[in-house]
């Protein structure tokens, strides 16, 4: 059998891009059992209530929903247990630091394959308020209209 290659995306968090400010982004890897895999490469979880914590010098995600896998027997795991994530020393004591100032949180983005191995990109992100959330959309907005206007002028142009 072949060997994988590349990145397989599982699933996305955007509501996270929409609600934090992204400041920093970390790969971690997981520990996971084998029906967790299983399921995983069915192409099936939700990160969006998902969140990590730093416990002991450990890292964790919780409320990561990976749902049962069909064909798993009495060895099957729990939808939403605590998983570890796997970060170098230096990631975890940076986000030790970082997380421990007001606000600031870390967020899933990410899950997906990556060489065959499951991999979950985190963030550490710091909320945003009402106001700025309809700003980013305002922005969005603004970008994509002028955007349009330039398509357009270019469009008659080459008519």
């Amino acid at each position: 059998m072949a060997k994988e290659t590349g990145r397989k995306m599982i699933a996305q968090n955007k509501k996270a891009r929409h609600d934090y400010h992204i400041l920093d982004t970390f790969e971690a890897g997981l520990v996971l059992t084998g029906t967790e895999v299983k399921s995983l490469r069915l192409g099936r979880a939700s990160l969006v209530d998902g969140f990590a914590q730093l416990d002991g010098g450990e890292a964790w995600l919780h409320n990561v929903h990976i749902p049962e896998y069909t064909q798993g027997t009495w060895t099957n795991h729990t939808a939403r247990r605590k998983r570890k994530m796997l970060l170098h020393r230096t990631e975890i004591d940076k986000l030790v630091q970082k997380s421990q100032e007001s606000g600031h949180t870390i967020v899933p983005l990410a899950l997906y394959f990556k060489d065959g191995r499951a991999k979950v990109e985190i963030a550490l992100a710091k909320g945003k308020k009402e106001y700025d959330k309809r700003q980013t959309l305002r922005e969005k907005q603004d970008r994509r209209e002028s955007e349009r206007a330039i398509s357009a002028v270019r469009r008659r142009e080459r008519a």
